[in-house]
């Protein structure tokens, strides 16, 4: 990676990238020594901290910036100010966030162009959440993006994209961050990133989570803080914004655009679950790369002024809505959606486009499209963004986890999750879930192999937990993230991401030739068994082909086979009666 210096005057305070012209941007140690440079020029606006270390040992450092010092979260909350949280780098080849904070920065605290910006908020600053990936530079890591001459890798030293990993969290990195989080639970995220795809006449996308997805105090202010009032003040300033492009057929931008399928393991969908409106910038690739810092530092400034003339109007939305999950934990019949689907009505949308060209490739033996961006040309095009709640649930009172199952312990503590741990141990007849039929996917995916599809059955039995077991409360703010966490069919749970594929594992069996025996002897007792078995073998060729599948059959529906509980899913759901008997000591 380039790096250039910002010369020995102590009056200069142009920043790196601006020096080289944009065609680079500074290394990570650059980086720092400008920022460390502000916060030595005013201390009373900058300060940096360390927040973390990556795997490859380099320091995860965080700017908080304010107007009157207010540099810790506490004092933040005590004065009515808001926290917002700019992230940069989570895809460090996409780093227009870094070199836009470091020139809003010192335009704030230095060129005093915005002295009051920061009047009536505290800005949390990451100028790049994946060091190490950012330091892995080369000029081949971005096909698709006209510069910097140098671009970091998508993915942190141990391959892991950090933007798909706000759930399973098992990134040092992730796990810093969500520490982070829980230290100033900022009111509002900003996340910057570079676009892939078409060629288009926007400089930036941007994406907000479905209404569906947040609480409606939430929804309300985004669509008015952002939609009705940066968004215009943004197009004033000489740029054109759109909100994200998802084609559905990236070989034909006619044929509509869709929602790209943001869900809890996402920047802005982890913050949906936490109660938290989210922005997520796109910049256009294809822009030439200041073009694309600029866009960032405007739309970022607009924002930070939107949110400083009106603190109230944000705390007062996050508070609602934390207040709101509380208040549904006591709701009989409360429901809470996983998953979503594309409403099946589209809204007309005008794509300002460039003429593009479809011919037929004997290389990929497919259609290529190739644009003309000297030809500006829109499109009346068909908008399918919008999501409804598909698969919902009624979230229980509480969950119970045996203490043994440390691994999903353990993501409790790193999402701040608050529960109680028992003294004693009991045993309880309570509600669980049944697993049965899994199937996996067919090659891992970062880091995984998930658990793509399964049976549920809702079952009532005995569990016994020890000593140390856990109680998971569901009137807490952060209930949300404890329900995608632990119910089975949320597509970022635990057992999705494959936590759990121990549960579906045999650890006895039975020898053939016992079991052959078995076998005669349940078919003798059970002649509805015996209709089953004949059943499955006139319907099934592959069943009645498979000597083993066939003494499996017995096997399973053996006593031999029920102790094993295999597929008994580990969390216990706790009504609120059994919730209240529970004896807990706090943790």
């Amino acid at each position: 990676m380039t790096t250039h210096a910002t010369g020995t005057n102590a009056g200069d305070w142009t920043t790196p990238a601006e020096a080289a012209k944009f065609h680079t941007t500074p290394s990570y140690a650059d980086t720092l020594a400008y920022l460390q440079r502000l916060q030595q020029a005013a201390p009373g606006v900058i300060r940096l901290q360390t927040f973390g270390t990556t795997p490859e040992g380099r320091p995860m450092t965080v700017v908080i910036a304010s107007g009157d010092g207010t540099f810790d979260p506490a004092a933040a909350r005590k004065a009515d100010k808001p926290v917002v949280l700019l992230q940069a780098g989570i895809h460090p080849g996409e780093i227009e966030g870094k070199d836009a904070g470091l020139m809003l920065l010192r335009d704030i605290a230095i060129a005093h162009k915005y002295p009051h910006l920061l009047d009536h908020l505290v800005l949390v600053y990451i100028p790049v959440f994946s060091v190490d990936g950012h330091e892995n530079s080369t000029p081949y890591n971005r096909i698709n993006q006209n510069g910097p001459a140098s671009m970091g890798f998508r993915g942190q030293s141990q391959y892991l994209n950090l933007n798909r990993d706000y759930v399973k969290a098992d990134a040092p990195e992730m796990l810093a961050w969500l520490k982070l989080w829980q230290t100033w639970l900022p009111d509002f995220l900003i996340d910057v990133h570079t676009t892939d795809g078409a060629d288009y006449q926007y400089d930036l996308t941007w994406y907000t989570e479905d209404p569906h997805k947040l609480d409606p105090a939430v929804s309300a202010w985004q669509h008015d803080a952002i939609v009705d009032h940066a968004m215009p003040a943004y197009e004033k300033r000489g740029h054109l914004a759109s909100i994200y492009l998802e084609f559905k057929d990236g070989r034909d931008p006619r044929k509509g655009i869709t929602n790209f399928g943001s869900g809890p393991r996402f920047s802005t969908g982890y913050a949906a679950l936490q109660n938290r409106p989210a922005l997520l910038i796109e910049t256009h690739m294809l822009k030439p790369y200041g073009n694309r810092v600029q866009a960032t530092i405007d739309l970022v400034e607009l924002m930070l002024e939107q949110i400083n003339q009106h603190p109230s109007a944000l705390l007062a939305a996050t508070a609602k809505a934390d207040a709101n999950v509380v208040v549904r934990a006591h709701e009989a019949q409360a429901s809470v959606p996983l998953t979503f689907k594309p409403d099946p009505q589209p809204t007309p949308f005008e794509l300002k486009g460039y003429a593009f060209s479809i011919m037929h490739s004997d290389i990929s033996n497919s259609n290529w499209i190739q644009y003309d961006p000297t030809q500006p040309k829109t499109y009346a095009i068909e908008n399918w963004n919008s999501l409804l709640p598909d698969l919902s649930i009624t979230p229980p009172a509480a969950y119970a986890i045996p203490a043994q199952w440390t691994a999903i312990i353990d993501k409790l503590d790193a999402h701040g999750i608050r529960y109680q741990r028992l003294d004693h141990a009991l045993t309880i007849h309570a509600e669980s879930y049944q697993l049965d039929h899994p199937k996996w996917a067919d090659k891992p995916f970062e880091g995984h192999l998930m658990l793509r599809d399964f049976s549920l059955r809702t079952v009532a039995r005995d569990v016994t937990l020890p000593v140390g077991s856990v109680i998971v409360p569901l009137d807490q703010r952060a209930a949300n993230v404890a329900i995608n966490l632990l119910e089975p069919q949320a597509p970022d749970s635990l057992l999705h991401w494959g936590f759990l594929n121990a549960i579906f594992e045999t650890k006895e069996y039975g020898e053939s030739r016992v079991v052959e025996k078995l076998a005669r002897e349940m078919l003798a007792k059970d002649p509805a068994l015996k209709t089953e078995f004949e059943k499955k073998l006139h319907d099934d060729p592959a069943f009645a082909a498979d000597s083993a599948a066939r003494l499996e059959f017995f096997f399973e529906r053996s006593p031999w086979y029920a102790v094993q509980y295999v597929g008994a899913y580990p969390v216990i759901r706790l009504d609120p009666g059994q919730r209240a008997k529970l004896a807990a000591s706090p943790h």
